[in-house]
Formats: C-alpha cells, structure tokens, sequence
C-alpha cells in the first residue's frame, strides 16, 4: 500500500495513494513512497524533511508550532526544564533589550527544531541557576559523567554565529547519545561506537563502555584534533550497522563518517587502544572508504543498465553520456509497476549513444551523497556536463512521458527524436 502522511499542526493523518486518497495524491503530485508533507491552517507549508523516528517528528513539529524559547519565571519551572531527559540551551538575562537577549532568540528560532530553549529574566531563577547574562546548555542527568561538565557556558561575544558554533560544537559533548532523533545534530568526521545502549534498563553496562570512547575522545580533542563522538544503541541503528556490514555483539563495534560523508569500519577488536588508532589512522587519511555494493555483474548488455556502488562512477558519472537512473528498492509495488514500461524506454533508445538508462538497488548498494532517496522510485537525470549536480525526475511515468523530458534535456539532440519527443522520419534520420 503506497503511503502518504499529511501533518496538521496538532494532526497527523495517513492517505493511501492506491484507494481513496489517489485523487489526494495526485493533486499534490505524489511520486515516491512514504511522503510527508506539513499543512498548516488546512494549506500545504512544506514537505516535512525531519528525522523519520516518533522523536524526530515530535521535535520538528514542536519546533514548527510553538514559541521557539520558552519563559521561565519560577525556580520551579527551571527544574522542571532543566530536569528533562533533553539537553537543554537556556539564556539567563537581566534586560529583555540587552544585545545577548536578542541574539539568543535569534538563535533559538534558528535552532528549535534541533534543540530546547529557554530564557528567564526572574532574580529567582537567577538565584536557582546561579547565572545572569549567560547562556548555558544543560546536560541530561542520565549523561552526567566525570569527562563532561554538567554545565556548559557561553563565555564569546553577543553574536548569532558564534553562539550557533558553539552549541553545535559543545552540545554533545566527548561523546554524546546519537539516537534516531537527534542523529542529525552530530557533525563530521563522527566516530560512533554501536553497543547495547540503554540508560532505562542498563545505565551502568551503557556508562561502561561510553566512558571509554569518552577518555580516548578526550585525549584526541585536548591534543587539538578536529573529530566528534558518540554511542548509539545497536538494535535502533541495526539498518545502520547493515550498511556497515557489521554486527554488534558483546562489546562495541565502531564505524566513521569523514566530512566528506565516506564510510569507514573499524576491524579490530573494540579497546581504547584499538579505538585511538582507528581514528589517528581516519584523520591521517590512511584507511580505505568502505563501499556497500552488489557484485559488479558478469554482463550487463540488457538495455536497462545495472549500476552497482562499484561501478556507478563508471556508468553513471561518464562524463560522455547523460544518465537517467531509478533508484528501486526489490520490494516496492510502484518500482514493479514502474520496470516493463522502464524497460520499453531503454528498448526504443538503445540506438542513442549518448543516453544510458539505468537502475540501481538502493537497498542493497551505497547511493552517492548528492542523490537522495527519500522514497521508491526515486529517478534523477545526470547530464554529461552536470555529474556534481543530478536534477530529481519528477515528470509522468509513461514511456512517451520519458521520452519527451530526455528529448528536451539531452546534452546533445537525440538521433531519432527531435526536441519535442517526436519521432524524427526515416528520411530524416
């Protein structure tokens, strides 16, 4: 059943694109499975592009309908705030109009949909907080530990950039939580240790290994290496460690992202010491990116070629011919549906030599960082002259459909069609 979800402020709601909801989703063309889109006053806003996890959306949202930083006026309502299972930012000024003050609502809805705020201008929560014209993140209590301070404050000048690099800097810590919900807050290159993570069942199995990813971040960042950590549980990012080709067991398996986004896996066996040469050997640039791929197929002389992570900088980033490639997973209905009239095309323009027609499992290989599936099928043209910047196919899915669009966005005009997708006449050709 293809899937859409419309959420309202205060609403969410499912459309099945396939029954009652097709008329739905065609009005708002509708092309890949499962698309969110955020309404507002009964208008479309935007299509939600947040973390897909009940954490994220409910972040997101929250950040979308509510003020983004909250007053507090009483010393309980600081508790309370500071007390939750968040980090949280809270800005403590004496003056409404002071140059901090007004940077720090900047900077709240800048960032609200990542993280909470809150501001006090009450002597009281001065008094309770200890802090007056600062701003200071609060740690969790559940991630209190003896590398990080519980309280982190912002000690540079009033300006919205620098307090924006800070918390994206400080926030986390050594070695932050990286949950389904937040892991976009994280930046590069990340190292991520992958264990039974849980601080409900098991805080002090979790704080074991988490204090040992800590003391190697620590002794990595003190002698001025640019690089981030965190722990993650393994069964909330088993689809995580999959494209990892690991599996996590009884102790902590680890893996990279550099700031180029290439993957890298660390082999041995997780210690401090294992873990301090893998990155040493990250930020030396000495280890091989590891790549998900299928085997590169023994033929590939069907019109409908097959790319494979192996092979896509050969196939689809050839520099001599445009590529229109669909991105399919083995189970979508739609991509079924999708593949005879895929494989009609790619039969009437096997004569163009400079156009290949493509298709690639994004399910079972690593997808290029400028193409983004967020849904199957997902297709993007890549003229020859434009391999960096591929344009999203958002036209018809009938054969002419196609035809008609790559006719018209050819690099080079197409030998048996003219511009407008028509037929050229053999006296023509």
């Amino acid at each position: 059943m293809a899937k859409c979800q419309k959420i309202t402020m205060g609403h969410v709601k499912q459309i099945d694109c396939d029954g009652a909801g097709k008329e739905t989703c065609s009005k708002y063309k509708i092309q890949g499975f499962p698309t969110l889109k955020i309404f507002k006053d009964g208008v479309e806003s935007a299509d939600y592009k947040g973390q897909r996890s009940s954490d994220g959306i409910v972040k997101y949202m929250r950040g979308k309908a509510g003020p983004s930083s909250k007053e507090l006026k009483t010393a309980a309502e600081f508790e309370k705030f500071t007390g939750s299972s968040e980090y949280v930012i809270l800005g403590l000024f004496s003056a409404e109009d002071s140059a901090l003050a007004k940077d720090f609502q900047k900077l709240a809805d800048a960032m609200n949909e990542d993280y909470r705020f809150a501001h006090s201008y009450s002597k009281e929560v001065h008094a309770k907080s200890k802090y007056e014209n600062n701003v200071v993140i609060y740690q969790p209590k559940q991630l209190h530990n003896k590398f990080d301070p519980k309280e982190r404050v912002y000690e540079g000048s009033a300006s919205l950039t620098e307090m924006k690099t800070w918390v994206n800097d400080n926030i986390h810590g050594f070695a932050g939580l990286r949950t389904s919900g937040n892991a976009n807050q994280f930046k590069k290159p990340l190292v991520v240790a992958y264990y039974a993570v849980d601080y409900v069942k098991n805080p002090k199995g979790t704080n074991y290994w988490r204090n040992r990813v800590m003391k190697v971040a620590k002794k990595l960042k003190d002698a001025g290496n640019t690089v981030y950590f965190a722990v993650s549980s393994k069964d909330d990012f088993s689809h995580e460690l999959s494209e990892y080709g690991l599996t996590a067991g009884d102790t902590p398996v680890v893996a990279a992202r550099d700031a180029k986004d290439q993957k890298f896996v660390m082999k041995d066996t997780f210690s401090m010491d294992t873990l301090e040469k893998f990155v040493n050997s990250l930020l030396a640039g000495e280890l091989k990116p590891y790549l998900k791929s299928e085997p590169v197929p023994e033929s590939n002389d069907a019109p409908v070629k097959v790319v494979v992570a192996e092979t896509f900088d050969e196939i689809v980033n050839d520099k001599t011919k445009d590529v229109l490639i669909e991105f399919y997973a083995p189970w979508c209905g739609h991509c079924k549906s999708l593949a005879p009239k895929y494989d009609e095309l790619a039969e009437k323009l096997a004569d163009e030599k400079d156009i290949v027609i493509a298709k690639m499992d994004a399910t079972a290989n690593d997808v290029p960082a400028q193409y983004s599936v967020r849904g199957f099928p997902t297709l993007y043209f890549a003229p020859k002259n434009k391999k960096d910047t591929p344009v999203t196919y958002d036209g018809g899915r009938e054969v002419k459909e196609f035809i008609k669009y790559l006719a018209k966005e050819a690099t080079d005009p197409l030998s048996g069609y003219d511009r407008d997708g028509k037929k050229k006449k053999k006296e023509e050709l």
